[in-house]
Parts: C-alpha cells; structure tokens; sequence
C-alpha cells in the first residue's frame, strides 16, 4: 500500500497562499511520501524528519549568523598565528650572536693566585 502525507495550506515567503496537497505528487519520485520543508515552503520527499516547524526566512537568517561567527573566529584566530609569527621572528632576529654573553669578564686578569 502507499503511504501518503498532507502537507497543509500554507502562505509562501512571497504572502502567496498555497493550497495543501498529498504526498507523493504525480510529478516526484514516488517514494516522496512525506511532507517536507518549512512552514512557508512545503514539499515531498522521502525523509519523515525532514519537516521543520519554522519559516525558511528565520533558517536562513540562522545560517547567515553562523557565518558571521565562523568569519569573526577565523580573523581572530588569523590574528593570533600573525601576533605569534611576529614575536617568533623579532625573538630570533634579536638574539645576540652565538655566544652567550652573562656580564661577567672571564679573561685571567694577570695575577696568579699562590695556594
């Protein structure tokens, strides 16, 4: 037997009124039972987890924030790799030569020292 799904009437993102329908359509797969999609955009396809209680606009916008806080988190990790490199660099380039100089004078001042 074939499974079917109401999707409801539903006003699109444009304040289109749709009229509801079954699932599977003539023209999809007919293994699209299940009404999919959000609340002003509905569907069939096949997942039965795949219907969202939200308007699309308010996903889209969800996503639009994550990227700017993946954006915001890569300048600032950026930023670190270049703090880091840039102290690297200025620690090695004003290292002193190869010796270790510790302010003390280590030549024999010329008197000897009897026991």
């Amino acid at each position: 037997s074939i499974m079917s799904a109401d999707c409801t009437d539903y006003y699109s993102a444009d304040k289109i009124f749709v009229t509801g329908f079954s699932c599977p359509k003539l023209e999809n797969d007919a293994s699209a039972i299940y009404c999919c999609g959000f609340n002003d955009i509905k569907y069939c396809c096949d997942d039965p987890n795949s219907f969202f209680p939200y308007e699309y606009s308010y996903m889209w916008w969800l996503s639009i924030g994550a990227l700017v806080g993946l954006s915001i988190a890569a300048v600032v990790l950026l930023a670190f790799i270049i703090t880091v490199c840039v102290l690297c660099y200025l620690f090695i380039s004003t290292k002193p030569n190869n010796r270790l100089d510790n302010g003390l004078n280590l030549q024999a001042s010329g008197k000897s020292s009897a026991l």
